[in-house]
This record gives structure tokens, C-alpha cells and sequence, in this order.
């Protein structure tokens, strides 16, 4: 993508906040450093768990934050407050199709299996060469490590492509990852 505009940036993440502190930290601090570097910010719209301070700490921050929600999850979930923007969808799959369509990358914070499908359709279609948009997986106290041995499996026993992880960054650092796919965003 051409970046004479913001970098927008969809997240994947929890619609609950989760046990430890710490998971909350690292959404604060992804989303002050998307405001400090100056991107845009794109997501699941929800105001619970990580995913409502994520966007809320870039929207203080500055960012334009536009949240995708579908209609279904509005008497579940109350939409985030204050933002740029909130579109509405019918499904799931629509809010997905809708984010990569907003977005030049992607991080995935720790979650369920809400973030870890939303997650995997970007990854399938990296694999497969269907998008060139990096991902990255903000591991804060090592969350995803299990799930990148089981994908170091995968490859090791043939089941996925050497290059198929190429555009994939993981790292502990939110601040870090964003520059790591910054940098991806070059290339």
C-alpha cells in the first residue's frame, strides 16, 4: 500500500479484559503507540476488555479509531464510546471482509477464539499469497507461544509452506511489533 497516507492498523483482541493485569498494559500500550507513530486505528467496535482500551487509548491519543460491529452483537456488547467512526454489518464474516479492507496490517492482542479465528484468516491468506499485509502477535507474558510451536509443527511436518510465515512478527514489546511491521509496511 502506498503510505503517503496514515498506516491504518486493525486488532484482534479479547472483548474481555482476561486474568492478568498485564494483558491490559500491552493494549495501552499498542494503542499510545499507534497515536504516537501516528496511525489509524481499526477494530471489532466492542467498548469491553482489551478491546475497549485499545481503542480508547488511541483515540485519546489522537488516532482516527473506526470500530465495525455487527448489528447481532449491539444488545451484547455496548458499541466504544466517542469514536471517529462506527460502521455496521450483519455478520461476522462482513466485519472481517470490512476491517482488511481498512486496514494496511494487523496485530492480534491476547483473546479467544474470537481473535484467534479473525487472526487465522489473515494467516490463511498469507499462506496462500491472497494478501501481502503484515500481522503481528503482541505474545505479552508468552500467550501465543503455544500456538507458534504448534505452527512450527505444522511447517516442520510439511503441512505449511516455508514462506507461508514471512509477513508474521510476534513479540512481547507492543511499541517494538509496531515498528516491525512499519518496516514490513516498506518493503
Amino acid at each position: 500500500p502506498s503510505m503517503s497516507k496514515k498506516p491504518t492498523f486493525c486488532v484482534f483482541c479479547g472483548s474481555r479484559p482476561g486474568r492478568s493485569p498485564e494483558y491490559e498494559a500491552a493494549a495501552r500500550a499498542l494503542g499510545n503507540a499507534i497515536a504516537r507513530r501516528g496511525c489509524d486505528l481499526v477494530f471489532g467496535g466492542g467498548n469491553g476488555g482489551l478491546m475497549g482500551v485499545v481503542s480508547q487509548t488511541a483515540l485519546a491519543g489522537g488516532s482516527s479509531v473506526t470500530g465495525v460491529i455487527p448489528t447481532f452483537l449491539l444488545g451484547r456488547e455496548a458499541p466504544a464510546g466517542n469514536l471517529t467512526k462506527l460502521e455496521h454489518c450483519e455478520s461476522f464474516a462482513e466485519r472481517k471482509a470490512r476491517m482488511a479492507e481498512l486496514a494496511d496490517g494487523f496485530f492480534v492482542l491476547p483473546g479467544g477464539i474470537g481473535t484467534l479465528e479473525e487472526a487465522f484468516e489473515v494467516l490463511t491468506n498469507l499462506s496462500i499469497d491472497r494478501t501481502k499485509k503484515p500481522i503481528g502477535f503482541v505474545s505479552t507474558g508468552g500467550y501465543y507461544d503455544p500456538l507458534f510451536r504448534m505452527l512450527e509443527t505444522a511447517q516442520k511436518e510439511g503441512f505449511l509452506g516455508e514462506g507461508a510465515l514471512s509477513r508474521v512478527r510476534v513479540n512481547e514489546d507492543p511499541e517494538a511489533l509496531l515498528d516491525e511491521l512499519l518496516e514490513l509496511l516498506n518493503d
